[in-house]
């Protein structure tokens, strides 16, 4: 029994050979009937072959073969009823009820000596792609129709007659599992770059090279790693690379989509082999892989070792793919550098967080798309404003992207606003979204910092009575770093505050950072007081219980850059902690145990300390001095080191 299907490709053939003037029904007359039925064709495809050059094949093949008299019907070959018999025997071992399109190719295949036999060889076409995609729906190359969904052999559903002679481009890996970026810039849905001269450079020398021409970007989420690169498609598309680039294209793999729909052992390893070797028929072609780390252990089964990332050294080894990967500098040690093999293979480029100047230009030049989105203008003020803000009050992210974030919610604020007739995005409404998302007072931001440092001191004096000398002092010391007139390796202070208790040295900490808008970290030092506790502020080495974890203070100062750090009663600290405030007192920075370097530019230390203050409230016998502070002075010479004394602002 024949489906209606077959039935009616048979009748086809059967047309085809009356219309042609043949002798004979060949088996490639049924061959070419199977190529204008959708199942067929889906067939062919999704076992690798072409049907468009199949069908030129046959066409060439029936252009040698003599017409006869119009009035004499083709007979079958032998070969036909040959080809009707194994399908019927399939049919009968499979346990189906009847004989499909399917069934019948597999049938053609085997007839070893037919034309039609050796043109579905010719695409590489073997009997076991047939019976895998016929029996178990694995298909060799998966077919895609134009929402992007993959046909099933049982659930064909129906495709339209210009699909079916597109079967190339849509059997082609890189269009199924790569998004053609180069193609994308063409069409200008890639935004500029601005800036990253160096990088881009240095990208096109590593392209350039023999061997090991694959660059891959490091640096923190944010700061425009894959920008970098779709920066190189665009400039590409442009013509303002090399020569040697000139006729490049840069495509993005998409790794989701290589392990969509693998269900059986080997099928992830075939996808990846395909796009390797489409890769290698076209040296102009440039893989690029965001977030690269993640192809160690992609695809790997259990207990295995054959992932992507095995599957590409021998390729990117010898050169014969281009390759350009992106990631993070905690994905890059923990995953990626382990893998010695692979981080070999490629010359690594440091992406580094754009200054505040350059966030500014990075912004003028995406305001046109952000304009056209919203439908509205952005004031060159605002933009400056949004990348201030931003560096200032956004911690745990890095420029441009959150300034970028800011100045796109900015614009969707003010187009959602209801009755109101304004298009244009002022300086307020980028305030109102950075303290929503900062959580920071807005009114902090509304004054500048000429207006907070102007009344500093006056703000401070009201609340904290009787300490006007130490306010003073304090207030100048931030002055005259906020002037520039200080170290630039340095805090912009260093203050040690001392006295009894209750007389508001961690009142004035307090304080000066509400007043300033800045956050205010507190760590208590009697916690800190035995030898191995010193680890806690900046991590346990190597070997130890919570090297995973980060120091307390290298995390509190890297998730906060603006703050107040009080180190309350410092003198009941271990005195190796003394040790370690040098370095941030001399060049603001801190490593941590990772390697991760805390920068201590924009932080105020201040530590307090009750040494002295037994010898402040103790009276003088005699003719001896008068004034408590000079005691209290050598007891805080005795306490504290030299070097440690002066690298104290006050």
């Amino acid at each position: 029994m024949f489906t209606k299907d077959l039935e009616m490709c048979l009748m086809s053939a059967q047309s085809e050979a009356i219309d042609r003037r043949h002798e004979y029904l060949c088996v490639e007359h049924i061959l070419y009937a199977l190529l204008h039925n959708d199942a067929g064709v889906n067939v062919i495809r999704s076992c690798g072959g072409d049907t468009n050059i199949i069908k030129q094949d046959l066409e060439d093949f029936f252009s040698q073969q003599e017409e006869v008299d119009e009035n004499k019907l083709p007979r079958q070959t032998r070969s036909v009823q040959r080809v009707l018999h194994l399908a019927m025997m399939h049919v009968n071992s499979s346990g189906k009820a009847s004989a499909d399109v399917g069934d019948v190719l597999v049938a053609i295949h085997r007839e070893s000596q037919s034309y039609a036999s050796y043109f579905l060889q010719k695409q590489d076409i073997t009997r076991l792609d047939l019976l895998n995609y016929i029996s178990h729906g694995i298909a060799k190359v998966p077919v895609e129709d134009e929402e992007g969904n993959g046909h099933d052999y049982d659930g064909l559903e129906e495709e339209d007659e210009e699909e079916g002679e597109h079967s190339r481009i849509e059997q082609n890996p890189l269009k199924l599992y790569t998004q053609n970026l180069t193609q994308l810039a063409q069409e200008k849905r890639i935004d500029p770059l601005i800036g990253r001269e160096n990088e881009i450079n240095r990208t096109m020398q590593i392209l350039c090279r023999r061997r090991k021409n694959n660059p891959i970007y490091v640096g923190d989420p944010g700061v425009g790693k894959t920008a970098v690169a779709e920066g190189l498609a665009l400039q590409i598309a442009n013509g303002e690379v090399p020569d040697m680039l000139l006729e490049t294209e840069v495509y993005a793999l998409d790794i989701g989509a290589l392990l969509a729909g693998t269900k059986f052992r080997g099928d992830f390893e075939q996808r990846i082999k395909a796009v390797l070797k489409a890769l290698e028929k076209n040296p102009g072609t440039i893989l690029f892989i965001d977030e690269i780390h993640t192809i160690i252990g992609a695809g790997a089964t259990s207990g295995g070792s054959m992932d992507i990332s095995n599957l590409l050294k021998p390729a990117l080894a010898k050169g014969e793919i281009r390759c350009i990967g992106s990631t993070t500098y905690d994905e890059y040690k923990k995953i990626f550098e382990k893998d010695r093999a692979l981080s070999r293979r490629f010359q690594k480029i440091d992406i580094t967080e754009p200054t505040l100047e350059e966030t500014i230009k990075i912004l003028k030049g995406l305001k046109s798309r952000y304009e056209k989105h919203h439908q509205l203008r952005y004031t060159s003020s605002s933009l400056k404003t949004a990348a201030e803000l931003s560096e200032k009050y956004i911690n745990e992210r890095f420029l441009p992207d959150k300034a970028i974030d800011v100045i796109d919610e900015a614009g969707s604020l003010v187009r959602l606003r209801t009755g109101s007739k304004r298009k244009t995005v002022g300086i307020p409404d980028v305030e109102k979204v950075i303290a929503s998302i900062a959580r920071v007072p807005i009114e902090r931001m509304n004054t500048t910092d000429k207006d907070k440092l102007r009344e500093l001191e006056k703000e401070l004096t009201m609340q904290v009575f009787g300490q006007e000398k130490a306010i003073k002092t304090l207030v100048q010391c931030i002055k005259r770093s906020r002037a520039g007139l200080h170290m630039p390796d340095h805090p912009i202070g260093s203050f040690l505050f001392t006295g009894p208790t209750g007389v508001g040295k961690t009142e004035l900490a307090k304080q000066l950072a509400f007043i300033m808008g800045i956050s205010f970290k507190r760590f208590d030092m009697s916690e800190y007081m035995e030898k191995h506790t010193v680890s806690r502020l900046i991590g346990a080495p190597p070997g130890y219980v919570g090297f995973d974890q980060g120091g307390l203070l290298t995390d509190a100062v890297r998730k906060n850059p603006h703050c107040v750090v009080l180190l309350d009663e410092i003198e009941k600290a271990h005195p190796d902690i003394f040790n370690i405030l040098l370095q941030v007192m001399d060049h603001a920075t801190l490593t941590d145990n990772n390697g991760r370097e805390a920068d201590f530019r924009n932080v105020v230390l201040i530590m307090t300390s009750n040494v002295g203050a037994k010898e402040m409230s103790s009276t003088t016998i005699g003719f001896g001095e008068s004034t408590p502070k000079a005691p209290s002075k050598k007891a805080i010479e005795k306490t504290f080191s030299p070097e440690f004394r002066n690298r104290l602002d006050s």
